[in-house]
């Protein structure tokens, strides 16, 4: 494994999540706000979304695997650790490192809708284009990138690389 060219630098990561968290605070103003981050890669994401969001929100945890150590979704999904709160009547934002298949998030987001949340939206810092996927409504979208394998800011290649600040391609990897 070898790191490619960087697609998304440190900078660009940070401005755009700014961004991204003036409008959710924008939206969800008055609103009791629970962030919900999808365990492993999500959880640098979410600290910094967390810090440009100016509301008090609480956090929750899910661990949802679909990968295993393949570097493409095998599409089974499981539920490794569920939430520790109950959602109902919360209004919930589900936060993602990153969009490929849409599988697990639209297994996710039905197995969360059913449990009445006032309101159920989707964050997601990258977006992978060319990928055939489930219809997903992401409210609050970060970047789009060609259907690569990358690392970097939460993602990673057999556990290792979530720490970079930046995001870049794996060479001889597809």
């Amino acid at each position: 494994m070898k790191i490619g060219k960087e697609l998304i630098s440190a900078v660009e990561i940070d401005e755009k999540l700014a961004e991204m968290g003036a409008a959710i605070t924008d939206d969800y103003r008055g609103k009791n706000l629970l962030l919900i981050g999808i365990l492993k890669g999500a959880f640098v994401v979410m600290a910094d979304l967390a810090r440009h969001i100016d509301l008090p929100v609480e956090f929750d945890f899910m661990a949802i695997s679909s990968y295993g150590s393949a570097t493409k979704s095998s599409g089974v999904v499981r539920i490794l650790k569920d939430l520790d709160q109950e959602i109902a009547d919360r209004h919930v934002l589900i936060v993602e490192d990153i969009v490929d298949t849409g599988l697990t998030l639209s297994y996710l987001l039905k197995n969360l809708a059913v449990r009445k949340p006032a309101s159920l939206s989707l964050a997601a810092l990258i977006i992978k284009d060319g990928v055939e996927r489930p219809p997903l409504d992401i409210k609050y979208e970060g970047f789009h990138i060609p259907p690569k394998f990358v690392i970097g800011y939460g993602l990673d290649f057999d556990g290792k690389y979530r720490n970079l600040p930046y995001i870049a391609e794996v060479e001889g990897i597809d």
